[in-house]
């Protein structure tokens, strides 16, 4: 590991540890954006992770920069989602934007002094890209003339610019699609009523409308034939990153649970020493070093052929390990599992929401099946042995007679 992550990896563990536990409490009641917090996430390097060092980022590799989550996520993993997400519009504005864009904006995105986020999914179509319905019509003058809806929007009415999918025409499929970002200001922007999630109601999610938003031709980050295509791979890095922030969600369950059953005492002893807890706890330390593996394998696949059917992988297994850690720990302190000072009521809530976010783990299912027709295509076939199944012409013949 380079000294440079090192350094960030330190930076985001501190972050987790100082600002995101001792507050996310009181940010849920409020019911806001802790923007305070994560000017300091800017601050200490956490919101250009990808960027060139160029335009203010650390120019880490997707494989090594993911880690991040990793570590946030011991403190919140809706918080760790939300900066992923910053980062992975970062990534894509400093990598494919315009020069202008560049100008405006690269720098007070890697600094955190404006975030960002992607919009992608519509209210009638969930995981189904295909299907979409806002239009940008290009103007005589270059400018592009927005109309549709996004649902499903994160840092909705408190991020400063909006990565959006448009198609361009209304033909069917995906080739006139394109992305573009979308400042926050730009008349014809309205949301409707925020989500109401009880665990995470910090981060505003809600449904973003366009209503003849025109926004300048530099802000076009993926011209028309390149918006799906670049839609594909920021939730194939998301759907890693999210993998990385459960990892933190089960490692910060297992601490709980640990941290209370080497002191409870029951049945002559404490709980840990009892053989039931320390199977069901081992089984948490086992799937979460099974989900360390995984997820920092698919950080490696990204951007490669076996990319997005690594991202699947380690969006189908690790949120359920997510989901299952939290129950098996909330377990493990019994009733006072259930209480809310232990956290582990809203690291349920977390895994379940990290589970549905950015393709379900049923869509990931879907992509693994796939993988697995087209492999089974270029098996030779098995032949089935005589007498099970299937006959020659010849038992056919006697089986008449």
């Amino acid at each position: 590991m380079s000294s440079h992550l090192e350094t960030i990896l330190a930076a985001a563990r501190d972050h987790a540890n100082d600002v995101i536990l001792p507050n996310v409490d009181v940010w849920n009641t409020k019911k806001t954006w802790p923007r305070e917090a994560s000017d300091k996430a800017g601050a200490a390097g956490l919101t250009g992770l990808y960027a060139p060092k160029e335009w203010g980022g650390q120019g880490l590799p997707l494989s090594e920069g993911i880690q991040v989550y990793e570590q946030l996520g011991l403190g919140d993993g809706a918080y760790a989602f939300a900066l992923s997400m910053h980062n992975i519009c970062t990534f894509a504005g400093c990598g494919y934007g315009t020069d202008a864009f560049k100008e405006g904006w690269a720098r007070d995105l890697t600094s955190g002094r404006k975030l960002a986020n992607f919009a992608l999914t519509e209210p009638q179509s969930g995981s189904d890209p295909m299907k979409m319905y806002t239009r940008a019509t290009i103007n005589d003058d270059g400018t592009w003339t927005i109309n549709g809806a996004k649902a499903w929007v994160s840092l909705a009415t408190e991020a400063d610019i909006y990565f959006t999918v448009v198609k361009t025409s209304d033909d069917p499929g995906h080739k006139d699609m394109a992305m573009v970002a979308i400042p926050a200001d730009a008349p014809g922007i309205s949301f409707g009523p925020k989500y109401d999630t009880p665990s995470y109601n910090f981060l505003p999610l809600a449904e973003m409308n366009f209503d003849n938003v025109v926004v300048s031709e530099d802000n076009i980050i993926l011209p028309i034939g390149q918006g799906f295509q670049g839609a594909l791979m920021a939730i194939d890095i998301a759907r890693v990153s999210i993998a990385s922030g459960c990892c933190g969600l089960m490692q910060a369950a297992l601490d709980t649970a640990l941290s209370y059953s080497k002191n409870r005492k029951m049945f002559g002893g404490k709980n840990l020493d009892l053989d039931g807890i320390q199977w069901m706890l081992g089984e948490v330390a086992t799937d979460l070093e099974a989900s360390k593996l995984l997820y920092r394998k698919a950080a490696e696949a990204l951007g490669t052929p076996e990319g997005p059917l690594m991202a699947a992988h380690a969006k189908r297994f690790v949120p359920d390990a997510a989901v299952k850690a939290a129950n098996t720990c909330t377990q493990v302190l019994g009733g006072m599992g259930l209480l809310q000072p232990y956290g582990l009521d809203r690291l349920s809530r977390l895994a379940q929401m990290l589970r549905i976010v950015d393709g379900t783990t049923e869509i990931s299912r879907v992509v693994i099946g796939r993988a697995l027709q087209k492999r089974a295509a270029g098996l030779p076939d098995l032949p089935v042995p005589k007498g099970y199944g299937e006959t020659d012409e010849n038992d056919a013949n006697i089986a008449a007679e």
